[in-house]
């Protein structure tokens, strides 16, 4: 089997409903849509997240691409190096390992799906196989105002889930009056975890903490700045509520540094910072090791990065049980089947071949408009 073309595509999908976060507001999943034909007919698909300029993550993925046609795509992770070294390191100008795991997470995304496919197997499968029947998530409850964000809250309570995070560090009133807000939602059985997304510095947390940890809060994402380990190390010794690296992660070797350090108490990171399904799971390996858990993380993306985030989630030990799903805040998604919306606050580990998962083409089709209009709106 050889890979005879690669096909890249942008995509918009529109949220429901504005995305507040500390650093802004978000509208909708830009994506590009990889699609990897081999001359056997196999057609494999993941997707890369298009941010900050999906045409030019394109290109990028586009010139990766030269590395894989005509060769074996169960070569995967040769052909990711070899991917990396053409891109970023042969020139020695762009050494860039995060960015580079965000161009190529969508490539090899589809590079499992056409080895999944081709032997008929769950990539799971080929992974070592599955280590539980089911993944579980947390409700993210999203909104402007404190009353909005406790009352998407309670909806999600009532759907099932029994864990709730929600943004923060965007002031301290507001996010002191949100948590409060939703604690008074929940109720006091149902846990909480709060993201304030690097915008709090160690004086901030200790403070912040202090006045949280009445409410119950169980995790704290990522307070401070990603590429300070020392600060993260900081507040996690001192935090009466744990700390959780999001940001800071997304190589192994980055992992290694927050485990060595013990700068936090799990590591939430996903397919897009590590560049896919195989370092994921060398970060998982590595956390394993420092007795932490993994937490699925969520960016601006589709089904399709559920699905293949299923895959790999299987054959995680160290899973957490409350990880992150992204597909409730789209207007509509790019997977036809199966149902990627949880039940009770759990999805079933997908058994279908490759990422488990079919394609909604008249989506796509929508989603190429949308893009082609926002882009000609700017």
């Amino acid at each position: 089997m050889k890979i005879i073309d690669v096909k890249t595509t942008p995509l918009l999908v529109p949220y429901t409903r504005p995305y507040y976060w500390a650093q802004g507001v978000i509208n909708g999943a830009t994506v590009v849509l990889v699609e990897v034909h081999t001359d056997e007919g196999v057609v494999g698909y993941g997707e890369s997240i298009g941010s900050p300029s999906p045409t030019s993550i394109a290109a990028y993925i586009q010139e990766a691409a030269k590395t894989c046609i005509g060769h074996n795509p169960f070569a995967n992770a040769r052909l990711m190096a070899d991917a990396y070294q053409r891109l970023f390191q042969g020139l020695g100008t762009c050494s860039s390992p995060r960015f580079a795991g965000q161009v190529l997470a969508g490539l090899e995304m589809a590079l499992w799906d056409v080895m999944g496919k081709a032997t008929g197997q769950p990539v799971h499968a080929l992974l070592g196989g599955a280590v539980r029947d089911e993944i579980h998530y947390f409700g993210f409850a999203q909104g402007e105002s404190a009353r909005d964000v406790a009352a998407d809250a309670t909806h999600l309570v009532e759907d099932g889930f029994d864990v709730i995070y929600f943004k923060v560090g965007r002031g301290d009133s507001l996010d002191l009056d949100t948590a409060k807000a939703v604690r008074d939602a929940i109720g006091p059985d149902i846990r909480m975890r709060v993201d304030p997304n690097e915008h709090w510095t160690p004086v901030q947390l200790a403070r912040m903490a202090r006045r949280l940890l009445p409410l119950d809060v169980e995790v704290i994402e990522q307070p401070t700045h990603c590429e300070s380990i020392s600060a993260l190390a900081q507040v996690q010794r001192t935090s009466p509520i744990p700390i959780s690296a999001d940001q800071s992660v997304f190589t192994p070797f980055d992992a290694f540094d927050v485990c060595r350090q013990q700068a936090a108490d799990m590591i939430v990171v996903g397919l897009h910072e590590t560049g896919g399904l195989t370092r994921m799971s060398k970060v998982a390996h590595i956390a394993e090791a420092a007795g932490i858990n993994v937490c699925l993380h969520g960016l601006y993306e589709t089904g399709i990065t559920t699905a293949a985030s299923n895959q790999i989630a299987a054959t995680i030990p160290n899973l957490d049980d409350a990880n992150q799903h992204m597909t409730r805040f789209l207007e509509w998604d790019l997977v036809a089947s199966p149902d990627l919306t949880p039940k009770n606050g759990s999805l079933p580990v997908l058994k279908a071949p490759g990422l488990g998962f079919e394609i909604d083409w008249a989506a796509v089709e929508r989603s190429k408009q949308a893009f082609s209009q926002a882009t000609q709106r700017l």
